[in-house]
C-alpha cells in the first residue's frame, strides 16, 4: 500500500461520508519520500482530518507540523504511561484534535492494560491539555473497549482487527467476520458512553 493509494482511499471515502473523522497513522519516512508540503496538500485535499506520526517527535516534527497546519491538519500526538509532567507539556504543545493516550509500555497486541493505572493517567492528561483523550494498545475486546470508553473519549483497537484481517480462510468470511467484530466493538462503546 502507498501513500498514493491510501488518498485515494481516502477520497473514495469522502465521496459517501464526509462526516467521519479520518486520521492517518505511520511512519515520517513515506510522508517524507512523497514531500511533505505536498503530503499535507494532497491529504487534506483527499479529505484528511489529521495525522498520527508515531516516529516523530514534538521537538522533531515541525517539518510536518508546520504544513499541516498551513493545510487544516490536525497532529495527533501520543502520550504514554512514562510521560512526566515536563515531557507531557511538550506533546501538547502543537497537538490537536485529539491526545492519544498509550495504555502500555512495550509493543501493541503483547500486553494488557490496567484500567485504573489508565484512567487515573487520562483524567491527568484531559486536565493538563483540554484536548479529548482516546486510549490504545491493549485494547483487544468488545469489553475492554467499552471499559476505556466509560472514562476515555475513544477507544483504539488495532491489532485485534488486523489480526482478523490476515486470518486464513476465505476473504469474504474474514472481511464479514472483521466488520461483524468492529460492529461489536462499536456497541459496546456506544452502550459505555450512555
Amino acid at each position: 500500500m502507498s501513500l498514493v493509494k491510501v488518498l485515494e482511499l481516502v477520497r473514495k471515502f469522502r465521496k459517501t461520508d464526509k462526516a467521519t473523522p479520518l486520521v492517518l497513522m505511520g511512519y515520517y519516512n513515506p510522508i517524507h519520500a512523497y514531500g511533505t508540503a505536498r503530503f499535507a496538500k494532497d491529504a487534506a485535499d483527499a479529505g484528511v482530518d489529521g495525522l498520527i506520526t508515531v516516529d516523530l517527535p514534538p521537538e522533531e516534527d515541525e517539518v510536518l507540523r508546520l504544513p499541516a497546519a498551513a493545510q487544516g491538519l490536525d497532529i495527533v500526538r501520543l502520550a504514554t504511561p512514562t510521560t512526566d509532567a515536563a515531557r507531557l507539556a511538550s506533546v501538547l504543545d502543537g497537538a490537536g484534535g485529539f491526545l492519544y493516550y498509550v495504555s502500555i509500555a512495550g509493543i501493541t497486541g503483547t500486553k494488557s492494560f490496567t484500567e485504573s493505572d489508565v484512567r487515573a493517567a487520562v483524567v491527568k492528561v484531559k486536565a493538563a491539555s483540554g484536548l479529548p483523550c482516546v486510549v490504545g494498545f491493549g485494547i483487544r475486546t468488545p469489553e475492554q473497549a467499552a471499559e476505556v470508553a466509560a472514562f476515555a473519549d475513544g477507544a483504539v483497537v488495532g491489532s485485534a482487527i488486523v489480526e482478523r484481517l490476515a486470518a486464513s480462510g476465505d476473504k469474504a468470511g474474514r472481511v464479514r467476520d472483521t466488520l461483524d467484530f468492529c460492529a461489536s466493538l462499536a456497541q459496546s462503546v456506544h452502550s459505555a458512553r450512555r
